[in-house]
């Protein structure tokens, strides 16, 4: 449908070989993403082999290769026009470096068979670019010179004061819309990773006032992966911050608002700090990339911390640049307190910000006088982030040691979970963490997965990601783009030192602090890549640009939120329907089955409460002596015994209602 609609639009214009080159890029995006194994378990995505592809993709095997065929002619044939313009564009060396860069993360590095892949995703994406190149080459004269002078005008405009304007609450509103309705539809309104698991039911108690939980009944039939019972607390490891901030959405009735919420918040604050750096027209391009990137907008239908991370890093970002340079002291302040939060909800991001923004305070208490507010940022940072290190003394009876730590240590050992260097670290999760230790070979691995889910993820392009921030990278000539360049190096360098590189879970989730610089990294080579603007993209770079974020926005973002992230990691939303259901109102559930998926899509229809729960009680029936230990916790309640995934395809009702008086036929399993 969206490669008709291109067609239509190239007839409209009078070019319908434009319109016929889009919808050519449109149809080898959709072929490719059909060819793609990805799916909702853990994973990195792949493309099928040859055999399989013809047996169970023939269609989207033919289309690909017929978009590669035609793309190739075209080439042939337009070779020397295609020559001249890129020299009149751009350093020869500068886009072919970009695009080996693109090209060598196009694929995931896996056991056998990488380098076919590699190739043939490599020959995907370059098929696009030529098919988006002939597409802007074929359009009308006239019509580009309209576009360009419409783009002149909005550079006249007069200089202005940082501000929000109808843009950044249209694009702010379109992530917030868009990301509540994938976390709907796509995601369920529930957690589906260990990670969220944790960070929600952290959150309810915190909404209830609770520091921490009672300890169940029968532990071991409530053993949550990232939950701790200690003595009479029971509680989640992770730092306060983002329950925190999550729990204001628990209070309402609906956590799964709070993160596109906060996507959009993004939206606003890079508007503003992207003016503060450089301008209006960069802030355009670079908030416009940031809202229609796939990678921000799933990542803000999800529960996970890493939204809240963005917006605090951007807070403290816009403070530090109007601090320097107005030397105010009250945007030193809130950087301080926002660098803070981040620090006590993701510690390692609050050290990485520190870094890139703490740097210009210091330069500007030394050079400029601007001691106050140097001290106002510290003094800031000291308030928020040393709540969260009391925090740690009271959970863990040290300021510097995080429940976390304390955890993995008890469950795997001592130095495994930490930051460094050594054959010690790492738990032993060879599906995301190859090989053990941690050395030179894994940093490059683990930047080499990251990489591939950079290009993957953050713009949803059929030609990649990466090619266009490195062609940006490398044309970084202001101070903005060597900023960004500076943070994602810090943030790059300071996760390289953990032995883990984040996994597949939405995409490149450890480097996310990085897609604000790359989207203005980005934003600074389409702008250079026609020679009439050095701020905007001119005419044919948008059209470019508008195609590809079509083809993400229409393609890429509905094929990933239904292929992986519906019932991701296998879980659904059974046992919250079960828990508002009044026929289970009084019941015991027991949950057959892994920890994961079945007790871990369980847990979170649980009460805080678990002992006087009014709801139904849902357990983990892992073995013969802890159903029995359940059994006699809870002798009054009816009982249903249920199975998961691992065992069913899905969640089933075995046997129940099985009334108290029954219970002896429930003594073997």
């Amino acid at each position: 449908m969206l490669a008709a609609v291109f067609l239509g639009i190239g007839f409209r214009l009078g070019a319908p070989r434009a319109g016929a080159w889009a919808a050519m890029a449109i149809v080898g995006q959709g072929s490719a993403l059909a060819l793609i194994k990805a799916g909702p378990l853990v994973g990195y995505q792949h493309y099928r082999g040859m055999s399989e592809a013809l047996r169970d993709r023939p269609i989207a095997l033919l289309l690909a290769t017929l978009v590669v065929g035609i793309a190739v002619l075209g080439l042939v044939r337009q070779r020397r026009e295609m020559g001249t313009w890129i020299r009149a564009r751009a350093r020869s060396w500068q886009v072919i470096f970009a695009i080996i860069v693109g090209s060598a993360l196009a694929a995931a590095p896996s056991a056998s068979g990488w380098a076919r892949e590699l190739l043939l995703a490599a020959t995907l994406q370059l098929a696009a670019l030529l098919c988006v190149l002939f597409a802007v080459a074929q359009l009308p004269g006239d019509w580009s010179a309209r576009v360009d002078r419409w783009i002149a005008r909005q550079l006249e405009l007069p200089a202005a004061r940082p501000r929000l304007d109808r843009f950044a609450w249209l694009l702010a509103g379109f992530v917030t819309l868009v990301a509540t309705v994938l976390s709907l539809t796509s995601y369920q309104a529930i957690p589906h990773i260990p990670d969220e698991i944790a960070y929600l039911l952290q959150a309810r108690y915190f909404a209830e006032g609770l520091p921490w939980m009672t300890p169940p009944p029968v532990p071991a039939a409530f053993d949550t992966f990232l939950l701790e019972v200690s003595g009479d607390r029971w509680y989640g490891v992770f730092p306060p911050g983002w329950p925190l901030v999550l729990a204001a959405g628990v209070k309402l009735g609906a956590p799964f608002l709070v993160n596109p919420v906060l996507g959009g918040i993004c939206v606003l604050l890079t508007y503003l700090l992207v003016q503060e750096l450089a301008d209006r027209a960069t802030a355009r391009v670079t908030t416009f990339l940031l809202a229609v990137s796939p990678w921000h907008l799933l990542m803000s239908m999800s529960f996970m911390s890493h939204v809240l991370s963005l917006a605090l890093a951007l807070l403290t970002a816009w403070g530090t640049a109007r601090a320097w340079r107005t030397g105010g002291w009250t945007p030193a302040l809130l950087a301080g307190l926002s660098l803070g939060v981040l620090g006590m909800s993701r510690p390692l991001e609050g050290v990485a910000v520190g870094l890139v923004a703490g740097v210009p305070l210091l330069v500007a208490a030394f050079r400029r006088g601007h001691v106050g507010s140097l001290l106002s940022g510290a003094i800031g940072t000291a308030v928020t982030g040393g709540l969260g290190l009391a925090y740690n003394k009271v959970i863990t009876g040290a300021p510097f040691v995080f429940p976390a730590e304390r955890l993995f240590e008890r469950e795997y050992g001592a130095e495994r979970y930490t930051i460094g260097f050594g054959p010690e670290k790492g738990l032993g999760w060879t599906g995301v963490d190859p090989f053990p230790g941690h050395g030179p070979v894994d940093v490059v691995v683990n930047a080499t997965l990251n990489g591939f889910m950079l290009n993957v993820d953050l713009f949803g392009w059929a030609v990649g990601s990466v090619a266009i921030v490195m062609l940006g990278l490398l044309r970084a000539d202001r101070a903005i783009e060597r900023v960004m360049a500076l943070t994602i190096v810090v943030v790059v360098a300071l996760h390289s030192a953990f032995w883990f590189s984040g996994g597949p879970d939405f995409g490149a989730r450890y480097w996310y602090l990085t897609i604000v610089p790359c989207a203005v990294l980005a934003g600074r080579a389409l702008a250079s890549i026609e020679a009439r603007h050095t701020v905007m993209p001119g005419a044919r770079t948008m059209v470019a640009t508008g195609v590809l974020c079509l083809g993400a926005l229409f393609l890429y973002v509905p094929w990933r939120a239904t292929d992986k992230y519906r019932h991701y990691r296998s879980i659904r939303p059974d046992f919250v329907m079960m828990r508002d259901n009044p026929t289970y109102r009084d019941g015991l559930i027991l949950v057959g089955g892994r920890r994961h998926p079945e007790w871990a899509a369980a847990a979170i229809a649980n009460d805080t409460r678990i002992s006087n729960s009014s709801s139904p009680v849902f357990a983990w029936d892992r073995d013969p002596a802890t159903r029995q230990a359940v059994l006699n916790a809870f002798p009054a309640r009816p009982v249903w015994l249920m199975k998961g995934p691992s065992e069913t395809g899905g969640f089933e009702i075995l046997r129940g209602p099985i009334a108290p008086s029954e219970r002896q036929s429930l003594q073997q399993p």
